[in-house]
C-alpha cells in the first residue's frame, strides 16, 4: 500500500499536470484566436489557392516569407493596413520574385542553362522584368545575367552587353566598364552569348534619356561566372589560375611589376567594418583559402563593398591580378602580413557553391501551434500525413530553412539548421556580461516551448524597447550542438535574412483590424501571453501616477544613477551618461464596459496618452502636475496590452523592476478621435 506522503505527492503532480494542461489549453486557444496568424493563413491560401489537400507541397510562397513581408508592410504604412493592401502587395512582391512571364521563345542556351541552374538566388537579386515595371535600380541590387549579345555600338569602340535573366521576358544593355574590354574581345573574349554574369552598383540611364528605352551604365563590379563541367572554362581555370598560390607571394616580386592569379574558396565574408578617424571609410574582408590550405583576407574598400553582394560562402573564386598589399608598410590593419585587395587591373571569376538539397519530412496536417512533429496529437486515430519537402544545405551541411513552407516552431529546433524563424512571447532578456562583445540572450516562448537565443550585434543594442511578454517575429537565427550536447540557438544582426520586429510596438497594429481581433478588458488573465488590443478610457484619474525619469535612448529602458555619479543603463550594462532622454513612468487605470485593469507604460505610448511630452511635463509647476492629468478621464484611446507579469517572467534579470507588481504593460496607444 502507498503511504500517505506518496498518495500526496502523486494528487499534487496530477494537480500539477492538469494545471499545466489547462495553462497549456488556455496558450492554445490565444493562438487559435491571433488574428495575425490567421491572415498568414489567409494570405497562404489566397497566394497557393491549389494547395488545398494535395500531397504536394505548394510552389508558392511559405509561411515566414509571407510573415515577414506583412512585417515590413506594416513598417512602411505605420498608420494601418487593410487586407486588400496586404493582399495586394504580397502578390505583387511574390510574382516579381517567382516570375513566371518568361519569354515565348527563349534562347536554347538559355532553357540549358535554367536546367542546370541549382545555386541559390542572391539576397539582393532583381529582375531585368522588375528593373523596367519600377524604372528604378538601387546600387545594391544585384542582376544575376546571362549574356544575349555583345557588339560595338556603330561608330564607336564602345562595348555594349545585351542581358537576359532566367525569370524575366525582356532583355536589357549594358554599357562595359573599360576595365572589361579585353575580356570582350571578339576573338579571344569570354564575354560572349551564353555566358552567365554578375553585376552590382548599377546606374539605370531611364527611357527620358533620350535613348528611347533604358540602358545600365557601366559598373567596375562584375563577375564573370565559370562551370567546371566545360572544357573551355576548365582549362582556362588550369592554364590561369593553378600555378600560382598564397604561399608563393613574394613582395620582392610584386615590386618588381609581377602579378599573380588565385583560385581559393571563400570561406567567410565578414561583416561591413567602419574604419578611419570620421567613420568615413567602409571595409569588408573575405577570407580565402587554397588548395594547400593557406589563407589570406581580400579586402574591399570604400564602394568596392558591394562585390561582396555577389559571392557566397562555399564558392571559388579566381581572382586575377589582384592588388597585393603589405600590412607592414600601409595602415591596414591585420594580422596577416600580406592581404590581396580588388586594385584597378583586377578581375573576378567565380565558380558558384552549389547548395545540395536534403529531403526534409513534414506534416500537411501541421497545426498552427503544435508544431510538425505533433501533427497527430489532437486526434491520435489519425495518422499524420508526411510530405517531403526540399531544402538546401549550406557549405557547412546546415539546412537552410528560408524556404521551408511551414511555420517554425521551439520544439522543431534541431541541430544544423539555419535561417530559422519563430514568433512567440518574450519572457526574459539578459546581457551577456564575460564578453566585449554586445551579447544579450532573449528567452522565446511559444505554444510548445521555449529557448534561449544569443544575439549578437554588432556595435550596441539596435532594437529599440523591448520587454517582458511582448510579442515579437525574429528570423535568421541558426542552430548548432555545443561540446557538452546542448542546442545552442544564436542570431546575428548583419547576416542575411536577420530581424527582429516586436508586434507590441509596432504602430500600424492598433489600426489594421484584419490583424488583431480586439478584446474587452475581462478578456485579460493572469495566463494571457499574446498582445491584446482594446478599447478603453482612462479612469480613476485621481489615483494615477505619473512620473518622469531619464531613460536610454537606445533600448527604452530607464537608468539609474551609481554612488560614483555615471549614468548607467541596468539593460545594457553600460554607461550612457550622452545617450539619455526624459521619459515618462505612468501608471494608470484603464477601463471598458466590461473591466477596469490597472496598467504602466512609458516612452511614446504614456506621451500619447498623455498628451503632453515629457519635457512640457517637467516644467510645468508642481500644482500642475498634479493637476494634469484629471484633464484627461474619460479619454478613450485603442491600447495594445500585454502580460508582463507572469510568474516565470524574467527570472534572471532587473526588467520586473520597471513594472513594479503591476501586470500589464501598454505597449501602444492611439486616441480615439
Amino acid at each position: 500500500m502507498n503511504s500517505f506522503a506518496d498518495q500526496v505527492l502523486t494528487n499534487s503532480i496530477a494537480d500539477h499536470e492538469d494545471s499545466t494542461m489547462d495553462i497549456d489549453h488556455h496558450r492554445h486557444e490565444q493562438e487559435e484566436e491571433d488574428q495575425f496568424l490567421r491572415f498568414i493563413d489567409y494570405a497562404k491560401s489566397v497566394l497557393s489557392p491549389d494547395e488545398g489537400e494535395s500531397q504536394e507541397v505548394s510552389s508558392g510562397p511559405g509561411w515566414n516569407w509571407i510573415a515577414s513581408r506583412i512585417l515590413r508592410t506594416c513598417i512602411a504604412y505605420s498608420s494601418g493596413v487593410t487586407s486588400a493592401i496586404l493582399l495586394s502587395d504580397l502578390s505583387q512582391a511574390w510574382n516579381e520574385q517567382h516570375r513566371a512571364g518568361a519569354p515565348k521563345k527563349q534562347p536554347e542556351y538559355i532553357n540549358q542553362l535554367k536546367k542546370k541552374h541549382k545555386r541559390a538566388k542572391l539576397p539582393n537579386t532583381v529582375t531585368i522584368d522588375s528593373i523596367y515595371e519600377k524604372n528604378f535600380l538601387s546600387l545594391s541590387s544585384v542582376i544575376e545575367a546571362v549574356i544575349v549579345d555583345s557588339f560595338l555600338l556603330p561608330g564607336t569602340n564602345i562595348y555594349m552587353l545585351s542581358l537576359g535573366d532566367f525569370w524575366s521576358s525582356n532583355t536589357i544593355d549594358l554599357y562595359l566598364h573599360r576595365r572589361f574590354y579585353n575580356l570582350a574581345d571578339y576573338n579571344n573574349g569570354i564575354l560572349k552569348k551564353g555566358r552567365e554574369i554578375f553585376l552590382t552598383g548599377c546606374y539605370l540611364r531611364t527611357a527620358s534619356g533620350g535613348s528611347g528605352y533604358s540602358r545600365l551604365l557601366p559598373t567596375e563590379y562584375l563577375v564573370i561566372l565559370l562551370d567546371e563541367d566545360q572544357d573551355d572554362d576548365a582549362m582556362l581555370l588550369g592554364a590561369q589560375f593553378c600555378s600560382d598560390s598564397f604561399s608563393s607571394i613574394s613582395l620582392h616580386a610584386v615590386n618588381e611589376g609581377i602579378s599573380y592569379s588565385f583560385y581559393a574558396r571563400i570561406e567567410s565574408i565578414g561583416s561591413l567594418e567602419i574604419q578611419g578617424k570620421n567613420g568615413s571609410l567602409q571595409r569588408k574582408q573575405i577570407s580565402l583559402v587554397d588548395n594547400d590550405g593557406v589563407r589570406l583576407k581580400f579586402l574591399l574598400w570604400g564602394e568596392q563593398v558591394i562585390l561582396a553582394n555577389l559571392f557566397s560562402v562555399g564558392s571559388m573564386l579566381a581572382v586575377d591580378k589582384p592588388f597585393v598589399a603589405s600590412s607592414v608598410n600601409s595602415s591596414i590593419k591585420t594580422c596577416e602580413e600580406i592581404c590581396l585587395e580588388y586594385g584597378s587591373a583586377t578581375h573576378l571569376f567565380l565558380v558558384p557553391f552549389i547548395q545540395h538539397e536534403e529531403q526534409v519530412c513534414v506534416a500537411l496536417t501541421q497545426n498552427r501551434y503544435q508544431g510538425s512533429r505533433l501533427s497527430s496529437a489532437l486526434d491520435p486515430s489519425q495518422g499524420p500525413k508526411f510530405s517531403q519537402v526540399t531544402l538546401r544545405c549550406d557549405s557547412q551541411g546546415s539546412i537552410d530553412f528560408s524556404n521551408y513552407p511551414f511555420r517554425s516552431f521551439v520544439i522543431d529546433l534541431r541541430d544544423k539548421m539555419t535561417s530559422i524563424s519563430l514568433y512567440g512571447v518574450v519572457t526574459d532578456i539578459i546581457r551577456e556580461r564575460n564578453t566585449t562583445e554586445s551579447i544579450f540572450s532573449l528567452r522565446i516562448e511559444d505554444t510548445t516551448g521555449a529557448i534561449w537565443a544569443k544575439l549578437h550585434f554588432v556595435g550596441s543594442w539596435s532594437l529599440g524597447r523591448l520587454g517582458l511578454g511582448h510579442t515579437v517575429y525574429i528570423s535568421g537565427l541558426a542552430c548548432s550542438m555545443t561540446k557538452q550536447k546542448h542546442l545552442e540557438v544564436l542570431w546575428f544582426e548583419n547576416d542575411v535574412g536577420a530581424s527582429l520586429i516586436n508586434l507590441s510596438c509596432l504602430p500600424a497594429l492598433l489600426n489594421s483590424s484584419c490583424l488583431h481581433k480586439s478584446s474587452y478588458l475581462s478578456d485579460l488573465s493572469s495566463q494571457t501571453s499574446s498582445t491584446h488590443i482594446c478599447r478603453a478610457w482612462l479612469d480613476q484619474i485621481e489615483h494615477c501616477h505619473v512620473n518622469t525619469r531619464f531613460s536610454h535612448a537606445r533600448c527604452g529602458h530607464f537608468v539609474n544613477k551609481t554612488p560614483c555619479g555615471v549614468i548607467e543603463c541596468q539593460f545594457c550594462q553600460c554607461s550612457c551618461d550622452a545617450e539619455v532622454v526624459r521619459t515618462f513612468h505612468l501608471k494608470i487605470t484603464l477601463a471598458d464596459e466590461s473591466a477596469k485593469v490597472l496598467a504602466w507604460c512609458t516612452g511614446q505610448t504614456a506621451t500619447e496618452l498623455l498628451q503632453i511630452s515629457p519635457d512640457e511635463f517637467y516644467e510645468l509647476a508642481e500644482e500642475e502636475q498634479i493637476m494634469y492629468p484629471s484633464s484627461l478621464e474619460n479619454e478613450r484611446f485603442t491600447v495594445a496590452i500585454v502580460n508582463c507579469g507572469r510568474q516565470d517572467y524574467g527570472l534572471n534579470n532587473s526588467l520586473n523592476q520597471e513594472h513594479d507588481t503591476v501586470m500589464w504593460e501598454i505597449t501602444r496607444a492611439l486616441k480615439c478621435e
